[in-house]
């Protein structure tokens, strides 16, 4: 954590952490020094607990005990969410918006296009012991909510091909960072040729991107991305309100 809030100190840059609340209470002297820096801070569970796998009372209780903590000490109640494992569970949606938060990256829709998120969706799931015309049906769209959406990317995210995970093939740790250098500039190449507007968001871990090989990545990537006129450092609440101040949500909407 200090190489990375030195990196944007350098750089000049203010950024979005996701803290889960058991580092917050693990290590509070990186905790604050990242609030002291000016970084926004958002709820990212508690020991990276996965949703889908709890029911309604402990999401909610996680989801209380970690806007607390991060409130508490920071001094700033959080408004942004990234679900652990990007997994939202049938009810996040709701416990969230209970809660005040403004915006959620959890969801991969759009890929650079913030949205609001839609809940209520169906679907018929596939019986192979039932006609195939029982469930050959299209899917049924629900309603739009308040809550925002800045779209997460796996292909935009460093843990995957960058951290050693024992008994996880596809996170065997040793990829070339020069190698996900070029995927990400490709990426944000064909955005800022093709798109008007977008948000560009990456992920990035300390225990992956504080690593001497991956800073060198970041400081050349930092340097291309300002090469191209136009293009702003601004944190997901930022991002957030632009989208809402650009898109106002209609009621009963149901994109």
């Amino acid at each position: 954590m200090p190489r990375l809030l030195e990196l944007f100190r350098r750089r000049g840059l203010t950024q979005t952490f996701f803290w889960p609340g058991h580092s917050v209470e693990t290590f509070p002297e990186e905790f604050d020094a990242c609030v002291a820096a000016g970084h926004e801070i958002g709820v990212h569970g508690y020991s990276h607990e996965n949703p889908i796998a709890m029911n309604r009372e402990q999401e909610a209780a996680v989801l209380d005990h970690c806007i607390e903590l991060i409130e508490t000490r920071s001094g700033r109640r959080p408004t942004g969410y990234v679900a652990p494992w990007w997994e939202f569970s049938p009810v996040t949606n709701e416990l969230l918006l209970e809660r005040g938060i403004k915006y959620d990256h959890s969801l991969m829709h759009r890929d650079f296009e913030p949205y609001y998120v839609r809940v209520g969706d169906t679907w018929t799931k596939i019986d192979y012991s039932a006609p195939a015309e029982t469930w050959m049906k299209p899917l049924v769209r629900g309603q739009e909510t308040d809550l925002i959406e800045i779209p997460a990317n796996w292909y935009l995210d460093d843990l995957p091909p960058m951290m050693f995970i024992k008994a996880s093939p596809n996170s065997h740790g040793f990829v070339n960072p020069r190698d996900i250098e070029q995927m990400w500039r490709d990426q944000f190449d064909w955005v800022y040729r093709e798109m008007e507007q977008a948000a560009f968001t990456m992920t990035i871990h300390p225990d992956v991107a504080g690593r001497p090989q991956v800073l060198l990545m970041l400081e050349r990537l930092i340097d291309h991305i300002n090469s191209h006129e136009g293009v702003r450092w601004v944190t997901f609440d930022q991002i957030a309100d632009d989208f809402a101040a650009r898109n106002p949500r209609q009621e009963g909407d149901s994109r």
